[in-house]
């Protein structure tokens, strides 16, 4: 198996953040061209979402944190795709048993898992809109948006002193194998291929008169 190093390396290969753009991009198209808002097989949802971990992984200490909940979570649901087969049965199994917002409920993962893929749709947008080499500024108010208000103060304390430990533009760059104008065109890709796909999940929640304020 080709780890992601060996990958942002390979001049041939496809890069990682290729990979993740064309993923989201495909899950896009699936939720859209969908009749009635078909239910979404949770596979097909962690297939994709599993690729979004080397980004983390790439942006060091300071995100190791949302790595190991990102990966934890997604591998919850992975693990619970053949009995429960769709997002829409994970949420309908939670109600039923009154733990959609227990710790470990499958619903409570999916929660953080959507968090995960926003707060890199967050960290995008900051890269994209600054030419700064310094990503001290674009990573810290990407996290204070999406995760800080639901983190706990140790936890929020030790994601901020790890900011200082995040690579350069051009490290995190040469990582993913990208140029800037390549990463910038691809960043925006993801973000505008990710909307459909929170828009979905937060109507889920919402359906079911499920707040998303937690």
């Amino acid at each position: 198996m080709v780890n992601s190093v060996e990958m942002a390396q390979s001049p041939t290969s496809a890069t990682p953040l290729s990979a993740i753009v064309e993923a989201f991009e495909d899950l896009a198209k699936l939720l859209k061209g969908s009749k009635k808002q078909e239910a979404l097989r949770l596979d097909t949802f962690c297939n994709t979402c599993s690729k979004v971990s080397v980004l983390f992984n790439c942006l060091g200490f300071a995100f190791k944190f949302a790595e190991l909940e990102y990966i934890t979570k997604l591998h919850g649901l992975a693990e619970a795709s053949e009995t429960y087969g769709t997002l829409q049965n994970v949420l309908d199994r939670d109600v039923a048993d009154g733990t959609v917002k227990t710790q470990g409920s499958l619903s409570r993962n999916l929660r953080r898992v959507r968090q995960g893929l926003d707060l890199v749709r967050a960290i995008f947008e900051n890269f994209c809109s600054t030419k700064d080499e310094s990503l001290k500024d674009a990573a810290s108010t990407a996290y204070a948006e999406v995760c800080a208000p639901y983190h706990t103060w140790p936890i929020r304390t030790a994601v901020y002193a790890g900011m200082y430990t995040l690579p350069t533009r051009d490290q995190l760059l040469l990582k993913l194998n990208e140029t800037n104008n390549s990463a910038e065109k691809k960043m925006k890709r993801y973000i505008d291929a990710l909307i459909p796909v929170i828009q979905y999940i937060d109507k889920l929640y919402l359906s079911r008169k499920i707040s998303l304020d937690w």
